[in-house]
């Protein structure tokens, strides 16, 4: 074999080195920085005016989005479950199908990818660009903990609201289904949610409020994660936000599978 393939092989592998090693580096620098913003949560001072306005940025405006996404999903699960019912003569599965499949799955998904869309930029964005402009350093001058003002009440807001977010937004899904369901496909209005009532579980409801959790703190990490380590410059803060997103939705669907299989 010529010097030349080998310089070419060891240049590849070397490369595969660098990417893996860098993805670990990343991993563990992510797990020491949970770890810290978890730690903060649970030690004083509490920072109750920031946690509010987290859980109204997080939480209440996050609302329109989350309901939006869940209404027109279920009535479309309600379309495409008539559909591929009808093949069968199984279309009375529609209402308890559409039922389980928002509160196991699309309703937290869903409900994740899209607050992970809105709050992971923005938490991003905001703290890049007091990074850029070095009020994070002000703060930790004026003796006050970033981790712990700034980090710490988006983690617990996020948490703690994104099951209520997930509840509200499979309730509207699951009257988006109705709605299709008594007015598109001929469906007792009564009979539908009984249908409905009868077949829904309070472990598949549970199951989905702990996914909603996870993914919660999940965008609230990454969002805070990628902004307090942003690079200088607009451009910096423009790859944190971008990081942001996508790290979160991957790690959203990832962390699903692995919490479906736990669960089910």
């Amino acid at each position: 074999m010529s010097n030349s393939v080998i310089q070419v092989i060891d240049g590849f592998l070397a490369n595969i080195g660098r990417t893996v090693l860098a993805l670990f580096e990343s991993i563990g620098q992510l797990v020491i920085f949970a770890a810290l913003a978890v730690s903060h949560i649970f030690r004083p001072p509490f920072y109750l005016g920031s946690f509010g306005r987290q859980l109204m940025h997080i939480g209440f405006f996050s609302l329109p989005v989350v309901g939006l996404t869940a209404l027109f999903t279920g009535g479309a699960l309600a379309l495409q479950i008539y559909s591929g019912g009808a093949r069968f003569s199984a279309e009375a599965v529609v209402p308890s199908v559409v039922a389980i499949a928002m509160v196991r799955e699309l309703g937290p998904v869903l409900g994740g990818l899209m607050v992970a869309g809105r709050v992971s930029a923005s938490i991003a964005a905001e703290l890049g660009t007091m990074r850029v402009t070095e009020q994070i350093d002000a703060l930790t001058t004026l003796s006050t903990n970033p981790m712990k003002y700034l980090v710490a009440p988006r983690l617990l807001a996020a948490t703690l609201v994104m099951p209520i977010l997930v509840f509200i937004g499979d309730t509207i899904g699951i009257m988006g289904g109705f709605l299709v369901g008594t007015n598109r496909l001929g469906f007792n209005g009564a009979t539908y949610l009984q249908n409905t009532w009868n077949f829904l579980e309070a472990d598949d409801i549970i199951s989905g409020l702990i996914k909603a959790a996870v993914f919660g703190f999940i965008v609230a990490l990454l969002g805070c994660y990628n902004g307090y380590h942003s690079g200088r410059g607009a451009m910096g803060v423009g790859r944190a936000t971008t990081n942001a997103v996508v790290s979160a939705s991957v790690l959203i669907l990832a962390s699903n599978y692995i919490l479906t299989e736990m669960f089910f």
